[in-house]
């Protein structure tokens, strides 16, 4: 008798989906999507202490590390000694005010404000992609240690694998859940994805690259429709790519980029929906934000990054 292995290929979103062995799997402390043995990313459920000696007001939840390629290699970095708060890959509001109070949910030591871990709303197993929704709440805090919810928000993961990429799908959905509004003053930073690298990628061996052909030394502050990371790792280079989705507010969105002079040249990146222009999100609305994050253990051509956005964008 013979045996037949069938594989079942899809077309969605614009990719071409193989979701043999991709799976999803929660506990109590996060939920992990795996590609058999490699486990893709983990989005932490459970608030992370920072290391010890330091301020426990850096503790947080609500991010991704680690982020992995298809080959097994991090490319996320979590509590850098020079930025204790960065999270790998997570998001959150820096300059904000609601009735007259500023906010930011950003810089934990200030202890004004955080993004936390509230519900898992699905799991999803199916065919076409891998992932999961949940609820964040963007929390307020007052002098006397009151909390106060700010914004709501249903946060979204799905991820795919075509050939030798992992495609991840990063949506928030946010909601102002008070009766003001939720204000954006322009700011250089701050906003619904931020990324920093491992901890060995640094100026004399990583290089950045936006759509617009911009570097490190002259790429902050421009707009982008992506941003694209490249760096060794222990199978060869590496890309990391987030393409930033043409509906986004303000799009193509402009970028904090810290140059080859900051920190020794350490990866840090932001797409930021208010960096130029004032913005808010009026009481009882909601705003959402997509992007498309692209793994591999090869370089990526701008050509090719080119590609996949045009496709994403349709």
């Amino acid at each position: 008798m013979r045996k037949y292995l069938c594989i079942f290929v899809v077309i969605s979103n614009g990719l071409l989906q193989i979701s043999k062995a991709l799976e999803v799997k929660e506990n109590s402390k996060h939920i992990a999507i795996v590609d058999a043995e490699n486990t893709i990313l983990l989005y932490h459920k459970e608030e992370i202490y920072p290391p010890k000696g330091s301020d426990p007001a850096y503790k947080r939840s609500a991010f991704i590390h680690p982020l992995k390629t298809p080959k097994g290699a991090s490319l996320t970095s979590i509590h850098p000694a020079d930025h204790i708060h960065h999270m790998g890959l997570w998001h959150a509001w820096v300059k904000t005010s609601v009735k007259g109070k500023a906010i930011d949910f950003w810089n934990l030591k200030k202890v004004q404000g955080t993004v936390r871990y509230s519900e898992t709303l699905s799991i999803d197993n199916g065919k076409t992609q891998k992932g999961f929704t949940v609820i964040q709440h963007h929390i307020a805090f007052d002098s006397e240690g009151n909390q106060e919810e700010i914004i709501k928000e249903n946060f979204s993961i799905k991820v795919s694998k075509v050939k030798d990429m992992y495609f991840i799908d990063y949506i928030s959905n946010q909601k102002n859940i008070t009766n003001a509004d939720f204000n954006l003053p322009a700011y250089r930073y701050g906003g619904p994805i931020a990324y920093r690298g491992p901890e060995h990628w640094k100026s004399n061996n990583s290089r950045l690259l936006t759509s617009d052909g911009k570097s490190r030394k002259d790429g902050h502050a421009t707009r982008a429709n992506w941003c694209a990371f490249y760096g060794p790792t222990k199978y060869g280079q590496a890309t990391l790519a987030i393409l930033s989705h043409p509906k986004n507010h303000d799009s193509p969105q402009r970028m904090r980029i810290w140059s080859n002079e900051s920190h020794d040249g350490a990866i840090f990146f932001n797409f930021v929906p208010a960096q130029e222009k004032s913005w808010k999100i009026e009481a009882k609305k909601s705003t959402e934000f997509k992007y498309r994050i692209i793994l591999t253990d090869s370089t990526l051509t701008s050509s090719k990054i080119n590609e996949h956005w045009n496709k994403y964008s349709e």
